[in-house]
């Protein structure tokens, strides 16, 4: 059976595999423009007849255009949907996986071919992807006007609406409501570190995976300093009235022409090194509280947490020419005088990367802040907070005709779908995949669909006497380690660390 009843209207999909069925593009909420632009997700129009649901739907606004995905234009407005992959669409009860892409708050989509769901449905799953708003429509501060608010972290507002869509309708498609596991990477990861800590979305889903967790968030004051760059960018008041009147392309334009200036001047602090503009506000209201803060204050005990991150994070961003290039003693140092790093830290990793040049120092310790540290952090909090946690590593190499392949950002992602045979994955983990490949991804897919049915991935929960870590490699890696970041070091730097 390939049709489904939604609390919509019903839809149809079509077989993905011969074990699979996939319906793609299902409306979750209604566009977010016009009179519900900047405003909470509102519910999605009814429809009769059954809607043919064959295709992903349209992305969230956005300027960058990803290697296989499809690219935004004006006038794409049914933004809001979410994809189904079900290995029982004639009923069932199975584990529930959704998953939320990242893209630095500011582009990405579900329809990333990396994403497809049918190796982790044939697992055992019913998996769930979804779009959200991301830059400034999704998370961009929009001021009060007469009396009316605009909410800030418009985003994680449209990912609330999507579980409790998984919610009310997951059932129909053979998935147990009363058995989700959100997971995400990078933005993504970092947006269900913040679900976990909000009230609104509590209760939607009982276990984490977080890839690559990212450490900004913004206070409410960093937000209105960022919308008043990017109005004056788009030539427009940075009010409500002439933040609506500017057209989603043209705040797309102004936000890239603030990145843009940003890149260009290394005086300009924190941001100049990779600028991320929009992240999660801490408003007090939507998102009440940091989630270290959060965890540590027991708020996402009942949720069990999965943390992989990659051991060479920023060797990505150094390769695709998204973050400056440090290559001097003096650019060192002023980076370490920008994010305010603590006394000795440059020093400790020269000690445990010996030989190692500037950039290699520099990449190291960026992706530690930004990610490898903050995976730990929220690791250790959740656990302190009274939840259950569990730490891994991946750590995959490969040397190819073009040198070393790193374990990278975004490396991982390909394994834990079971994706690597995909095409727009090749320059990710350095061209076609090798048996050795495949089988590791067939240990990860097997990680998370134990984990999302039972809670067990395969290795022990984190306890921070031993604080055990998976690590991911395949057997034809060398039985080697990247060097641990010096964390005693680390434990003089408060988080977060990353702000203009």
């Amino acid at each position: 059976m390939d049709t489904f009843k939604t609390t919509s209207g019903a839809v149809r999909g079509f077989r993905a595999s011969s074990d699979v069925v996939a319906v793609l593009g299902v409306p979750y909420a209604a566009p977010p423009f016009g009179a519900h632009r900047f405003r909470e997700p509102a519910p999605a129009a009814a429809w009769t007849g059954v809607r043919d649901c064959t295709a992903f739907g349209p992305v969230a606004p956005q300027s960058a255009e990803l290697p296989g995905s499809p690219g935004w234009s004006p006038g794409d407005e049914d933004v809001l949907t979410v994809n189904i992959w079900t290995p029982a669409p004639d009923g069932g009860s199975l584990p529930v996986l959704v998953w939320i892409h990242g893209g630095a708050y500011a582009f990405g989509s579900s329809a990333q071919p990396d994403f497809d769901g049918d190796a982790l449905a044939r697992a055992g799953l019913v998996v769930v992807t979804l779009n959200y708003r991301v830059g400034f429509e999704g998370f961009g501060h929009v001021p009060a006007a007469d009396g009316a608010a605009f909410p800030d972290n418009r985003g994680l507002l449209d990912q609330v609406a999507a579980l409790r869509w998984v919610r009310e309708n997951i059932a129909a498609f053979g998935g147990d409501p009363g058995n989700v596991t959100v997971a995400g990477q990078s933005a993504g990861a970092a947006s269900i570190a913040c679900l976990m800590v909000m009230d609104r979305a509590r209760g939607l889903f009982h276990r984490a995976v977080l890839h690559s967790p990212a450490s900004p968030h913004h206070t409410r004051e960093v937000a209105a300093a960022t919308t008043r760059e990017v109005a004056a960018a788009a030539g427009c008041p940075a009010t409500a009235e002439g933040l609506v009147s500017a057209t989603p392309r043209a705040l797309l334009a102004a936000s890239d022409r603030v990145v843009e200036e940003y890149r260009r001047d290394p005086a300009s602090g924190s941001r100049h090194y990779d600028p991320t503009l929009y992240a999660p506000v801490l408003d007090g209201d939507v998102l009440p509280v940091d989630p270290l803060t959060g965890l540590a204050a027991g708020a996402g005990r009942d949720v069990d947490l999965l943390v992989c991150h990659t051991t060479e994070e920023y060797r990505l961003l150094d390769a695709v020419g998204s973050s400056a290039k440090v290559t001097t003693e003096e650019r060192l140092a002023r980076f370490a005088e920008d994010f305010e790093l603590p006394d000795g830290l440059l020093a400790g990793y020269r000690a445990v990367l010996p030989g190692a040049s500037v950039l290699d120092v520099y990449l190291a310790v960026f992706g530690d802040l930004v990610f490898g540290e903050y995976a730990h952090r929220l690791v250790e909090q959740h656990v302190r907070g009274g939840g259950r946690a569990f730490l891994s590593r991946f750590d995959r190499r490969r040397t190819g005709p073009h040198g070393v392949v790193r374990a990278w950002h975004c490396a991982d992602v390909p394994f834990a779908f079971g994706n690597v045979d995909k095409e727009c994955v090749a320059f990710l983990i350095g061209g076609a995949p090798t048996p050795a490949d495949h089988e590791l991804a067939r240990r990860m897919v097997g990680a998370w669909a134990g984990f999302a049915a039972t809670g067990d991935p395969g290795w022990p929960p984190y306890d921070a006497a031993t604080g055990p870590a998976k690590v991911w490699r395949t057997d034809e890696d060398d039985e080697h380690d990247v060097p641990a970041a010096p964390r005693e070091l680390w434990a003089r730097a408060g988080f977060p660390l990353l702000r203009p």
